[in-house]
């Protein structure tokens, strides 16, 4: 098989998973029935109870039928008590074949009515199932550490576990439908034991190379699926960025449209061609095996027409057998088949359950201690070195300062100096690898990681852009003050975001962005106002604006600043700009480099230093010159 040039071949497992394989896989499915019963108990009682009486069905049919068949032989063998069919009713001859015709109708009315109510069950329970699955992955993902959201590895693990939250449903029904077939099985199996035991051991001869083709293509479909999981991301991701509006002016202008197409199309065709020859392998092999499963069924067929031609079966015993066995063989290689199909998505739930199962580093102390508020003498770095988890390489090393109650501190430094890192562990996003951070002499492993982020306000350059309303979009920054409209007022004009929210046409309960058919896009400096007012909606005690004015021009810049200084009087700010505009208004700069500290000092000092900082300034001076 041809394969893209840098592609992984696809795996190809030399023998199919072993019986404990697949049971240790199995051992999931306790997990999902637990699912399932926190989901809706009513409605898995129902699904059950109906099935139940579902699994009954088939037999009382069949019997119904031969009691049918053998009535009809012994009327047609009487004399007739006349020409018409009055003559039959008034002679009571009728009264049997009747009440067996009506209990068969009723039977066969009875399974409809069932079947589409369990088919109504399923349907509700299947969906309230997979909101179920979305709220909990979606909480679990909350309480993760952002080191997983930075691993591709936990990305694509992400990816898997969203794709069985939404496509496992179907496993609901094929585990309650293999319980409905075990029970009509024994029903059915009893009826044919008592007339011809030996004809069961004709049905695994039909089921069992079927189970076996199945178990192997389940098994290669799944590894296929997993091994080209970094595949598939970069698919959604193709698709994203070749039709969606915050790329389609790049797009547009560098032509990249028909570049992306067949990007996408080259490796969506690899991996259709993978796909392709898995299924078409299944088939080929499934038709042989049911070829065989049908000479089994007719052997046995055969059988049973001799025995009825030689008297010992009656034609209702026939009917009845006949039905039995096919039905039976139909049961069997279902409940196989079935059961190869469970144990193959039950390696999928694997992707799920095994997404629940990865616990977060970030962990809040047994009796942790208050955040101070307010911070009344200040924030240390005590030699502080951080690396990012399986990395020899240090982002920051030796790092110590101190950030008094009431300052604000600027960060310079070129692209991967660490000034974010840096960010990232005073919001204690990421633990220090060596040393400690303290607030007010208490150090921030000894706080909940949800108590700091609360009197933290926290703005970065590639902030979201919620398509939510103007009122949510700032409410997001204190969430449960989200409803306080003379809060979110506050906030807005702090951010000189009310100039920007007037002019909306729907004001505040405005559709922001163009996801959704009302909504109205902003300019990068319009959004980057509403993303600072969330910052002045926390009303925290710690302001840290991580490259926050990147999109506004030198006047709005200046407003928001001269605003921002005003506000920021008696709290603790850091704030991490390339302007050097921005970074003169700090009362101290610390400028950053490879991790360390390499000047540090108010601008004037700087300056008057001649050193690094001094350096850069004059290079952005001159371009303003």
């Amino acid at each position: 098989m041809s394969d893209l040039p840098g592609r992984r071949p696809p795996p190809i497992p030399d023998k199919s998973p072993t019986l404990r394989d697949q049971l240790d896989n199995l051992t999931h499915l306790g997990r999902l029935l637990a699912q399932i019963w926190r989901t809706s108990k009513g409605l898995t009682t129902a699904s059950i109870g109906l099935r139940l009486i579902a699994a009954l069905q088939p037999v009382a049919v069949l019997y119904a039928a031969k009691l049918i068949v053998d009535e009809v032989v012994r009327l047609s063998a009487l004399t007739p008590p006349g020409p018409g069919i009055l003559d039959w009713f008034e002679a009571g001859l009728l009264n049997p074949i009747i009440g067996f015709l009506l209990l068969e109708l009723a039977l066969v009315l009875a399974n409809d009515v069932i079947a589409r109510m369990t088919g109504l069950v399923d349907s509700i329970l299947s969906e309230l199932h997979s909101n179920q699955v979305s709220v909990e992955l979606m909480a679990h993902a909350a309480r993760l550490d952002l080191q997983h959201f930075e691993s591709a590895e936990y990305q694509d693990r992400l990816e898997r576990a969203r794709r069985q939250a939404a496509g496992r449903n179907a496993l609901l029904s094929q585990i309650f439908g293999q319980a409905q077939d075990i029970i009509t099985v024994i029903t059915l199996a009893a009826g044919l034991f008592f007339y011809a035991p030996w004809l069961i051991l004709l049905l695994p001869i039909s089921f069992l190379p079927a189970v076996w083709g199945e178990t192997r293509f389940n098994s290669l479909a799944y590894m296929l699926s997993r091994w080209r999981t970094p595949e598939r991301r970069e698919l959604e991701y193709l698709r994203h960025i070749g039709a969606s509006a915050e790329t389609a002016k790049e797009v547009k202008l560098f032509g990249l449209g028909d570049y992306l197409i067949a990007r996408f199309k080259t490796l969506a065709h690899q991996i259709f061609l993978e796909n392709r020859r898995v299924a078409t392998l299944r088939a080929s092999w499934g038709a042989l095996f049911a070829g065989i499963a049908s000479l089994a069924y007719y052997a046995a067929y055969g059988f049973i027409v001799w025995r009825t031609i030689t008297g010992a079966f009656t034609l209702g015993d026939l009917a009845f057998l006949s039905g039995s066995f096919l039905r039976l063989n139909g049961l069997f290689q279902r409940i196989l088949l079935g059961f190869t199909a469970i144990a193959g998505q039950s390696m999928y739930l694997d992707d799920l359950f095994s997404f629940f199962e990865i616990a977060p580093t970030v962990l809040p102390p047994a009796q942790p201690k208050p955040f101070p508020a307010p911070i009344t003498s200040g924030i240390t770095f005590d030699n502080v070195g951080f690396r990012y988890p399986e990395t020899d390489n240090w982002v920051v090393r030796n790092l110590s300062f101190t950030l008094p109650a009431g300052e604000t501190l600027a960060l310079v430094g070129e692209n991967g100096a660490g000034k974010t890192t840096i960010v990232k562990l005073l919001t204690r996003l990421y633990d220090p690898s060596e040393g400690r951070i303290t607030i007010d002499g208490v150090d921030l492993k000894d706080m909940a990681p949800t108590d700091i982020h609360a009197h933290v306000g926290v703005i970065f350059q590639d902030f979201i852009r919620y398509s939510f309303t103007a009122r949510d979009n700032i409410g997001v920054g204190r969430i449960e003050a989200r409803e306080d409209q003379a809060r979110i007022d506050t906030a807005a004009a702090q951010s000189l975001a009310d100039g920007v929210i007037a002019r909306l046409p729907k004001g505040y309960d405005q559709q922001l962005g163009r996801l959704f058919k009302a909504g109205r896009d902003l300019s990068g400096g319009e959004w980057q106002k509403v993303a600072i007012g969330r910052a002045y909606m926390r009303d925290a005690e710690l302001i840290i604006l991580d490259e926050p004015t990147a999109a506004l021009d030198a006047k709005a810049e200046a407003e928001v600043f001269a605003r921002f200084k005003g506000l920021a009087a008696g709290k603790s700010a850091v704030i991490i700009s390339h302007r050097f505009s921005t970074v003169r208004m700090a009362d101290r700069i610390l400028v950053l480099d490879n991790g360390a500290i390499l000047e540090a000092g108010t601008h004037e000092q700087l300056v008057a230093l001649k050193g690094r900082y001094a350096e850069l300034f004059d290079l952005q001076a001159a371009g303003y010159r």
